[in-house]
This record gives structure tokens, C-alpha cells and sequence, in this order.
């Protein structure tokens, strides 16, 4: 108890917070309407732009059974853009959540699923099954095979970051960057086995795109992002007592190696079913995570729902402006994710190795 109170008393004083625990509700309130708003938005935009009006009597005439919409706009609106809206919003929802349970595990806030290699082998996974086959995998699927990938992954990039029992931040993103910058060479061998129309279809969805989203992609991420973050809601308590460190952790009755563990798999399938659907989709889960801390404080009570609102907000909008930058030409999604994540994230090195954070 004594080691545990220790710990607790050298931890760094928190900087204030932009909205207070009081305002929280309404804070998330305030997403939930954005996240409607922006998906309105993206629905009525692309290559072709189309009246609110229409978008919303597709939308009224599927929900209600009625008939009567133009066929166009019916298919425009209904099977293209409202199946792709949603499945970037639970993708952004699903990174952001995995980002806060990787960085809560390692007490690191430079950890993401794609800078500690868990995308890069997700992607790996889920590229062995177009390459190969499921048979040649024991029957797994894509998403089944990027979770074994993932998880595999993260399991290394965890054990080379420890030294005698205890894991070292020095060590973690070296780790990550090793096995990440492994599970991309051997995707690229891969990739070089592929016949030339393969090979491009799949060079664009490594890097991470929505296009062709269907309602078929939409039931399985739904589960898995739903019950993921509903487990990380439950146990917003332990994360909170990881943060003061494994001894007083410990002390406050948290079981952490159980928990340690039960994160690594919920990140990883998390960052799986986000990877089997769209790709690879970098720093979602590191940049969302850190934007709601800097606005709710580090409870994780709070973080949670702020963070997952705010990435599916943000990567509703990212997609929009991949099909509306180079109108009708539509971009990778990643590149827009790496192009703002590169800096950010070398901004949170240097504040961190600068001793201000």
C-alpha cells in the first residue's frame, strides 16, 4: 500500500481540461449532433452534389416503406453514400477506441494501433486471405486472419518492449516501428505474387479506402465496435487505476495482468475488423484519443464516449474531402490520416522528450 500511495503522489499534476466533468453530457451531446450533421453532409456531396431535400426523401422513403423517390437518387443516396458514411463513422469510432485502450495499456500516449504495428499486421492477415486463399489459413476470413495477425503482432511488439517483467516506454515504439516495418516487407513480398489488376486494387486498399463500402460491411463492425466499447466503458475504472501504475493498481484490487491481456484483444479486434473492412487507416487512434483527453481530462469515463464520437466525426469528414478534393478523381483515405498524423505526431515526441508533457 505504501509502494501504491508512492506512486500516487509522484504522478504529475494534471493540466486543466476544456469542458468539466459537469458539461461532459453535454459535450457528447453536442458530438452526437455533428456526427448527424456531417453524415447529412457527406451523403448530399461527392463526385455528384445533390439536394438536401432529396437526400432526406430517400432517407424518409426506406425508413417508412414508402416509394415514389427518384431511381438515381434512390441509388445514389441509399446503396452508394449512406452505407458509406456509416461504416467510416464506426471505423473512426472503432480506431479512436482501440487508440485509448493500447495508450491506457502501455501508460504511453504516443501508442496507436498503427504506430505499434497492430495495422501493418492486420493488414498482413487480411492480405494473406485475397493472396492466398482461406483454405491455405485453416478456413479463417479476412477479418478472422487480421485478427490472429494483429494479435500476434501486438504480442511481440509488447514482449520486445519489456525488460525483467517490466515494460520500458523507451523501448515501445522502437518495437512497434520494428514489427510494423516487418509485417509491411512481408506484405509487399505478398503483393508481388499478385496478377497486375490484383495488385493495384489492393495497393489502394492498403492504404485505406471506403469506396464500395456496402450494407453488408456495416453488420459486423456494428457488433464488434459496439461490444468492444461497451467492455472499455465498463472497465473505465481499472483503466483509470493503470494509469497510476501496476503496483497501485494492483493495490486498488485491479486484476492488470487479466486486464492487460483482455486490452491487447479488444484493441486487436478492434483494429482488425477496422482493417478487413477499409484497409489501413493510420493515426485515427492515435490523434482522436489525445484530442478528447485535452478536452474532458483523462478519466477514461469520459474519454471513451468523447473519443469515439469525435472519430467517427472526424473520419466521416476525412472521407468526404478524399471525394471531394480532386473531384470526380476520390483519394486513399490514409494518405489524408498520415499527411495530418505525421505531425502531430512528432509534435507529442517532442513535447514528451522536451520533459513538458
Amino acid at each position: 500500500m505504501a509502494s501504491a500511495q508512492s506512486t500516487l503522489r509522484a504522478r504529475p499534476v494534471r493540466r486543466p481540461h476544456l469542458v468539466s466533468a459537469r458539461l461532459t453530457g453535454a459535450l457528447v451531446a453536442g458530438l452526437a449532433v455533428a456526427l448527424v450533421a456531417v453524415c447529412v453532409v457527406a451523403v448530399s456531396v461527392g463526385s455528384v452534389t445533390l439536394p438536401l431535400g432529396a437526400v432526406w426523401r430517400v432517407i424518409a422513403a426506406h425508413v417508412t416503406g414508402s416509394s415514389g423517390t427518384d431511381p438515381l437518387h434512390d441509388q445514389v443516396v441509399w446503396d452508394i453514400r449512406v452505407p458509406r458514411v456509416l461504416v467510416a463513422a464506426l471505423v473512426g469510432a472503432g480506431l479512436s477506441a482501440a487508440g485509448v485502450a493500447l495508450q491506457a495499456l502501455v501508460r504511453n500516449p504516443l501508442a496507436d494501433p498503427y504506430v505499434l504495428g497492430v495495422s501493418s499486421g492486420a493488414s498482413l492477415g487480411a492480405v494473406l486471405v485475397a493472396a492466398l486463399g482461406a483454405p491455405a489459413l485453416g478456413g479463417l476470413g479476412v477479418t478472422g486472419a487480421a485478427f490472429v495477425a494483429a494479435l500476434l503482432s501486438v504480442l511481440a511488439v509488447y514482449a520486445l518492449a519489456q525488460r525483467g517483467g517490466r515494460l520500458l516506454d523507451s523501448r515501445l515504439v522502437l518495437a512497434g516501428v520494428a514489427v510494423g516495418y516487418l509485417c509491411q516487407a512481408a506484405t509487399s513480398y505478398v503483393q508481388l505474387q499478385l496478377a497486375p489488376s490484383e495488385l493495384q486494387k489492393l495497393m489502394f486498399w492498403l492504404m485505406g479506402s471506403i469506396a464500395g463500402a456496402t450494407w453488408n460491411d456495416l453488420r459486423l463492425p456494428a457488433a464488434v465496435i459496439a461490444a468492444c466499447t461497451a467492455y472499455l466503458l465498463l472497465q473505465a475504472r481499472r483503466l483509470n487505476a493503470l494509469l497510476a501504475g501496476d503496483d497501485a493498481a494492483t493495490a486498488l484490487g485491479t486484476p492488470v495482468r487479466t486486464l492487460r491481456l483482455a486490452l491487447l484483444a479488444v484493441a486487436s479486434l478492434l483494429t482488425a475488423t477496422a482493417v478487413s473492412v477499409v484497409g489501413g487507416i493510420g493515426f485515427v487512434g492515435l490523434m482522436v484519443p489525445h484530442a478528447a483527453r485535452f478536452a474532458v481530462g483523462a478519466d477514461h469515463r469520459r474519454v471513451l464516449p468523447v473519443a469515439t464520437l469525435l472519430g467517427a466525426v472526424f473520419l466521416v469528414v476525412v472521407d468526404l474531402a478524399t471525394r471531394t478534393v480532386d473531384r470526380p478523381n476520390e483519394l486513399p483515405v490514409g494518405v489524408f490520416t498520415t499527411a495530418i498524423g505525421v505531425p502531430f505526431f512528432l509534435w507529442l515526441l517532442r513535447r514528451r522528450t522536451g520533459g513538458t508533457d
